[in-house]
């Protein structure tokens, strides 16, 4: 006999609750692993029904219908009917929303129709009391025709009850009431019917067979799943094509009759509820509830705005400068440690490599944690109050005429402070195009690491001076520096969106959750499994990356020079360092990129601060220091600002001009010289082929932007 644990699927819409009942179902029994595939998680965990017996259960993608664009959204219809290698489900536990019963009874005539076991579990009845309704509990389950259990996710204590019917159903001891059926038109039975002998037979008889009675049934629930899903440009490759194929042909001939089936369908669908919802749910409303008057402000075209700004200004000012003392924190840990290796550890390579290298490596990786927690810490609020799904509605108008879905602003806004966890952040988006095309053009924006670049540049190129009486140029640098690289990631989403990312936007459909409190130990698991999945995954490409730097920038060993230096005399350490950068592979790199950069206005020595800056770019500031014998420096350092503006090639002539300062600023503005942003896109893609090709057109664009404004700049003579 098979050891295997009952596997129970739940199922739900956005925002219904379903992940903070499977919180507290489950409590940390969890595992968090990837669908076969794609990058959406696959979250389980383990509980005990009543009789000890444990089961699996598995927190399937949040869908609003089976109806699939993509991958991700064809993942719920698989986790549902077992199909397409997916393992079928003993029962599935589907969750409610009471206070959108309308919008969740589509979901659930869907996955009805499946004929799998399900069990209902109704969250947030307790709130009708405050909008003015009662819920009828025995008629929705005589109309659904299985177990309804009234839950609250957040409040309830005692989840036995639903335990007791999911333990009933898996025993196979539930009451079994007549399914719902939807009325057709006799135009979409033989439509259905057309494709349904296309349906293929695997899909009809999974590992937990459904009677052989409701084969057809199933059958019909998979051809209008298809007239509903299939186009000719879509994600879905594991649809056998003969089916696509009918289900196209099948529309179109439908369509030149005047009927658009997929509309009729939905329109079927939504018939049977509004003719039943009536008797479910009684309303006798008094006054305006709250959320229709909190909506009124938040979603106003210039109040709603206003409003987000704000809120985006916080969550902003939090991974800008609130994680500061967090981050010193930990690069105060990484000195220590540094230096107390130093201290126990003979001079030589092998120190170097493990303080230099290693631990250097480790702490470039862990620096990150803050951001990343706090930034789920308030992506986690807004989606628990029901503020993310108005963030997205407010948005999304402005979003689709570049290409890109009203769930990305959040994250590009959010690569102000540093793109990484502003990549990890597109996981509230549930298309793949609309996540692969946002993180192409989240780096774009002006990270904090490009600051210590810009503050660099300017303070040591431009003077202190104002225009129009009392602006100052030095600020207004800065500030123009944000908006052309807004602007930039802007034309790039609307040229990629039309080009490599072809396609629209997916449709945004939701209904907006009621406003609650937060489920605190919801946010902290989703915090403590995005760490955790980033220093898994983005934190071993990311120490590679910083340790293959190191070599590239020690070896091979300037021997004369250190010798120099230990018989003493005037060679001080600083300028051993920059005779060794000079003659590593990273000094011959830069020698060797010369005639590439030379066109920007770059020499070998800032090829070299480029090559040290793809460790993080504010390192182009510590390795110039370096370059030029000066040991470690900062932007703020007089020596190295002085240092940059004396700078002369062999002719006589300067090597920094204001010219040559904005096409530098330009280029870091644009090119992806960052390895953390490179590991975390290979993380959340799971292939390095979006990594390369996000390195390669931000590096051409970066180089193309710089040549146009140096080039140009000697034009029009300056």
């Amino acid at each position: 006999m098979s050891t295997r644990r009952p596997l129970v699927a739940l199922a739900g819409n956005p925002n219904t609750g379903k992940t903070t009942l499977f919180n507290r179902l489950t409590g940390a029994q969890q595992k968090v692993g990837n669908y076969a595939g794609v990058t959406v998680e696959r979250v389980s965990g383990v509980l005990q029904v009543a009789g000890g017996q444990e089961i699996e259960l598995l927190d399937v993608p949040g869908t609003y219908s089976l109806a699939a664009k993509s991958k991700e959204e064809e993942l719920a219809l698989k986790c549902l009917a077992g199909i397409g290698g997916e393992p079928a489900p003993d029962a599935v536990l589907l969750v409610l929303d009471a206070t959108q019963l309308s919008r969740n009874l589509y979901l659930a005539l869907q996955v009805l129709e499946l004929r799998v076991p399900v069990i209902i579990a109704l969250n947030m009845a307790d709130e009708l009391a405050k909008r003015g309704q009662t819920l009828d509990v025995g008629v929705l389950e005589r109309e659904l025709g299985v177990p309804v259990v009234l839950v609250s996710a957040l409040h309830d204590r005692d989840l036995g009850p639903l335990l007791a019917r999911l333990g009933e159903a898996l025993a196979g001891r539930a009451t079994q009431l007549a399914r719902p059926q939807v009325s057709l038109s006799p135009v979409l039975q033989a439509a259905v019917h057309e494709v349904a002998q296309h349906v293929p037979e695997e899909w009809l008889t999974p590992a937990k067979s459904p009677a052989n009675a409701h084969l057809d049934a199933r059958r019909h629930a998979f051809a209008a799943w298809a007239l509903l899903s299939l186009e000719e440009r879509d994600e879905l490759d594991d649809v056998p094509a003969n089916l696509r194929a009918q289900a196209l042909r099948v529309r179109a001939a439908y369509a030149a009759q005047g009927h658009a089936l997929d509309d009729e369908l939905v329109a079927a669908r939504y018939a049977w509820i509004d003719e039943r919802l009536p008797r479910m749910v009684r309303t006798a409303p008094t006054t305006k509830p709250v959320s229709e008057r909190i909506d009124s402000v938040l979603l106003h075209p210039v109040l709603g705005f206003a409003v987000f700004l704000l809120l985006m200004g916080i969550v902003f000012q939090a991974l800008f400068a609130w994680s500061d003392p967090l981050i010193g924190y930990v690069e105060s840990a990484v000195g220590w440690a540094s230096d107390h290796l130093r201290s126990v550890l003979a001079e030589g390579l092998l120190t170097d490599f493990v303080v230099d290298g290693l631990v250097a490596g480790v702490g470039s990786v862990i620096v990150f944690l803050p951001q990343i927690l706090l930034l789920f810490f308030f992506i986690g609020l807004m989606e628990d109050t029901g503020y993310m799904a108005r963030v997205a509605a407010l948005m999304d108008r402005v979003m689709r005429t570049m290409g890109l879905s009203g769930r990305a602003f959040v994250p590009m806004l959010s690569g102000y402070a540093c793109a990484v966890p502003a990549i990890l952040a597109t996981r509230t988006m549930e298309r793949q195009r609309d996540r692969l095309l946002t993180m192409m053009v989240v780096p774009l924006m002006t990270c904090s690491a490009r600051l210590p670049v810009y503050t660099l540049l300017i303070g040591a190129l431009y003077p202190p001076t104002v225009v129009l009486g009392f602006v100052p140029v030095q600020g207004l640098l800065m500030v123009a520096m944000y908006l052309f690289s807004t602007v930039v990631a802007l034309v790039a989403a609307a040229v990629l969106s039309k080009t490599l990312f072809r396609g629209q936007a997916a449709a945004l459909i939701l209904e907006l959750p009621a406003y609650r409190a937060p489920h605190w130990p919801s946010v902290w698991s989703m915090m403590r499994q995005r760490a955790w999945s980033f220093l898994r995954d983005a934190g071993g490409v990311i120490l590679a990356c910083t340790v293959a730097l190191w070599f590239l920038l020690t070896f091979p060993r300037n021997e004369d020079a250190q010798a120099r230096l230990d018989q003493g005399g005037t060679t001080t350490e600083a300028e051993v360092r920059a005779e060794q950068l000079a003659d590593s592979y990273g000094g011959r790199f830069g020698h060797w990129i010369e005639p590439a950069i030379a066109p920007l206005g770059f020499d070998w020595k800032i090829g070299v601060g480029l090559v040290g800056a793809f460790a993080a770019r504010e390192v182009f500031v510590s390795t110039m220091g370096v370059v030029y014998g000066l040991g470690d420096a900062d932007e703020e350092s007089d020596t190295l600002r002085a240092t940059i503006k004396a700078e002369t090639h062999a002719d006589g002539k300067p090597v920094y001009t204001p010219l040559v300062g904005l096409s530098l600023m330009v280029f870091f503005a644009l090119a992806c010289q960052c390895m953390s942003t490179l590991a975390a896109v290979k993380r959340e893609t799971r292939t390095w082929r979006w990594p390369v090709f996000l390195f390669v057109y931000m590096t051409a664009l970066a180089w193309i932007a710089s040549f146009v404004v140096y080039q140009g700049g000697r034009l029009l003579g300056f």
